[in-house]
């Protein structure tokens, strides 16, 4: 009964994420649902103050906030001074505008670029998607080919794989590993180098079949937005200087071993940026406070799927599941990449479904002796393999940008982060279990 509790309970949030819930109000109610099935207390399960919804969510929330507040406070430096439309200029004049290829490579290099510099990928969406569809329109690029270039640079090597990479992903194994944002480079470049050749073909080979299709940009409601752009803007050099900043601080912290080199990095980007784009913003006070304010939605979303994965694996019913996860025969970063992979899909959030995964079996498999660092990176990569479900909220926010519907675009955007992180994955396992 407990263990057809939690599916009951993973099936209803599937169900309600697609048709538009928030995962704010999924997460409590679904947890409820395991905790009638299961025999448990309700309110202490609940709301209690040890081992309940309520500690997991705002566990996760003391444990990650300053790094969603300064990243979303960096966002919004690098997009009201111009920032992010220097570095899109710079980029677009190395490949050019006028093919087709040339301007996806373009807006893949832009969202990678961002994204590794500590960018949010829902800020990165917001920048990306006025400057494309004007490119689109005058090269007559169908529209839905935009979530290639987009996912392939925001949801795969830059969110999982980079080592050093200041993604939430990349950081949720530190708190239970021991580990740093730099565990298992060799494992890390080798997925990265993967999943952009792999990437990249399947965004090559995808446009040449909707050129041959004669596929073309069509009108929407949105088919008229631009981007916003300004005359006076910073530097190209001086645009990227608090990325550049944030990366090395972290490269060189992780060496180090300094604790809580994400929060140092991220500090001294904001504070670069602040003196560097000063002649640039309008309002720091309006830059401080959107920057703030727009870290709240996204750490709550991910929060309130971690305390739903709390109160499933204090429930009996997970007993039986952890069993089977633990039995899979064969090296245990097999199982690793089973449990990773299944709770990011269930929760449509690779953060959320690593913070789950971590909870429940990071002790048990450190307890085997498998190593932590090869553990971190495995279990990162694995968290994002199908992530890309109909009720991810990434997916849900790109298309209620672009105007797209499932029907036009879903199929691109699985397939562009599932089959480069598929890929990406299989080498990491080969490379973790020879070397680690």
């Amino acid at each position: 009964m407990g263990t057809l509790g939690i599916i009951l309970a993973i099936i209803i949030i599937v169900i309600m994420a697609m048709r538009g819930f928030s995962i704010v109000f999924i997460a409590p109610a679904a947890s409820i649902i395991v905790i009638l099935t299961n025999g448990k207390d309700f309110f202490p399960s609940l709301i209690g103050k040890e081992a309940s919804f309520m500690t997991g969510l705002t566990g996760f929330v003391i444990n990650y906030f300053a790094v969603f507040l300064l990243g979303g406070i960096l966002a919004q430096y690098i997009e009201k001074s111009g920032a992010a439309q220097a570095i899109s200029e710079k980029v677009l004049s190395i490949t050019g505008i006028e093919r087709p290829f040339s301007v996806l490579v373009a807006i893949f290099a832009i969202s990678s670029i961002l994204t590794f510099g500590g960018i949010s990928l829902f800020v990165v969406l917001f920048v990306i998607i006025p400057l494309a569809r004007p490119l689109f329109k005058k090269l007559n690029i169908a529209w839905n080919m935009i979530v290639i270039p987009l996912f392939l640079g925001i949801g795969t090597f830059t969110m999982t794989m980079m080592p050093g990479t200041p993604s939430i992903q990349n950081v949720v194994p530190t708190k239970y590993l021991g580990t740093t944002l730099m565990a298992a480079p060799l494992i890390g470049i080798v997925a990265t180098l993967v999943s952009i050749i792999a990437g990249l073909w399947y965004m090559r080979h995808t446009l040449n079949q909707s050129l041959e299709r004669n596929e073309v940009f069509e009108e929407n409601d949105k088919s008229d937005e631009q981007i916003e752009l300004k005359d006076k803007i910073p530097s190209f050099f001086s645009s990227i200087l608090p990325l550049l900043a944030l990366i090395i601080i972290i490269f060189i912290g992780s060496a180090l071993d300094i604790e809580n080199i994400v929060l140092i990095g991220l500090g001294a980007a904001v504070i670069i940026s602040a003196l560097k784009f000063h002649r640039y913003i309008p309002s720091h006070k309006q830059a401080l406070s959107q920057g703030a304010n727009g870290s709240i939605h996204p750490i709550f979303f991910t929060a309130a799927s971690v305390g739903f994965g709390v109160v499933i694996t204090l429930a009996p019913g997970f007993q039986a599941i952890s069993n089977f996860i633990l039995g899979i025969p064969g090296n245990p970063l097999i199982s690793l990449t089973i449990a990773s992979a299944a709770l990011g899909s269930i929760t449509g959030s690779s953060s959320g479904g690593l913070g789950i995964t971590m909870e429940a079996f990071a002790q048990s498999y450190l307890d085997m002796g498998v190593n932590p660092e090869a553990m971190h990176r495995i279990s990162t990569i694995a968290s994002a393999v199908f992530t890309a479900l109909p009720h991810a909220g990434a997916i849900l926010s790109t298309f209620a940008l672009t105007g797209l519907t499932h029907k036009k675009a879903y199929k691109y955007s699985f397939l562009v982060m599932t089959l480069p992180t598929s890929l990406a994955l299989l080498a990491a396992l080969i490379v973790a279990i020879l070397v680690y």
